[in-house]
């Protein structure tokens, strides 16, 4: 993380959004841009590394989302792992809150980081109150 720059956390929606050219993608290439040159930071929580993972190999089969576990490793994205202390806030949010077990965790990631969520799920219109969302078109 970049201290004093705006640190950004991907749930899979926005990572879907970038790897599939739908609505959101070009927000999505410049906060890249930006964390490339280090204008700001990006996080990626493995759980939601996974789920984009999962849901590609489950639409396009597995040597697709082969590529597409290399082509966001290859990112300026810093991915987390999914910690004891990690998991333990993901579920209490989880059980007070009507989102995703996934979603959980982007929301521990942004509280624990300071992080802004950038997503287009609708899902985490429950936790607004939480913390920032950057809503994708």
């Amino acid at each position: 993380m970049n201290p004093g720059k705006e640190t950004y956390v991907l749930d899979s929606y926005a990572l879907l959004a970038y790897l599939g050219d739908e609505p959101g993608k070009k927000r999505i290439q410049d906060v890249l841009t930006q964390a490339k040159s280090g204008e700001c930071s990006l996080l990626l929580c493995m759980i939601n590394f996974g789920e984009v993972l999962y849901l590609t190999e489950r639409r396009r089969g597995l040597p697709v989302a082969q590529r597409v576990q290399a082509i966001v490793e290859s990112l300026p994205i810093e991915i987390l792992p999914a910690t004891r202390d990690l998991v333990l806030d993901a579920a209490h949010i989880k059980a007070g809150y009507a989102l995703s077990y996934a979603d959980a965790f982007v929301v521990a990631v942004a509280l624990r980081k300071g992080a802004t969520i950038l997503t287009g799920d609708p899902e985490f219109r429950t936790i607004e109150n939480l913390t920032e969302i950057e809503w994708l078109d």
